[in-house]
């Protein structure tokens, strides 16, 4: 029997509601691309099945977009650094392992990064982007974990379909 989704399990009761359940959306993340993408091969994970975005574009978007969206929310601007990482996304993978070290050591940083905000900050105003469209750094965290979910979404229906074609 599977355990339940992480934000049913009871845990990280201590940290506040907010951060609790985009810490819980990270998690599932990990959980979900390891379970539905974890034994596609450095092929399938480049591979773009009927014009798809692949599932290494997913992972690595997801990984690099974390760290640019709380780089807004701690209220910095992007570096020339994860600028040239942004646009380096579409390139072709690294290797498996690679690629999901990336991944988990992004999701475990930006756990941690999100565990240091504090409540109070919650209000403040924070832009984004070169436009410098106006949100919070609620709505920052808030979208750290309805970003990452619909690109973990998108990585796993393309690994099914991958895993389909292989029968």
């Amino acid at each position: 029997m599977t355990q339940p989704e992480p934000w049913l399990r009871g845990t990280l009761t201590e940290i506040p509601v907010v951060q609790r359940a985009v810490l819980h959306a990270l998690e599932m993340a990990r959980e979900d691309v390891d379970r539905f993408c974890g034994d596609l091969s450095d092929e399938e994970l480049n591979a773009r099945p009927a014009g798809l975005p692949s599932v290494a574009f997913h992972l690595k978007h997801i990984a690099r977009s974390l760290d640019r969206l709380l780089t807004y929310a701690e209220g910095a601007a992007l570096t020339e650094e994860q600028l040239a990482s942004l646009h380096a996304e579409l390139e072709p993978a690294l290797s498996k392992s690679e690629l999901f070290a990336e991944l988990h050591a992004s999701l475990s940083c930006s756990a941690a990064r999100i565990r240091r905000f504090e409540v109070s900050t919650f209000d403040h105003l924070r832009t984004v982007g070169k436009k410098q469209l106006p949100t919070t750094v609620a709505g920052l965290l808030v979208h750290t974990a309805d970003h990452t979910q619909r690109h973990v979404g998108q990585a796993v229906t393309t690994a099914k379909v991958l895993i389909a074609a292989r029968q």
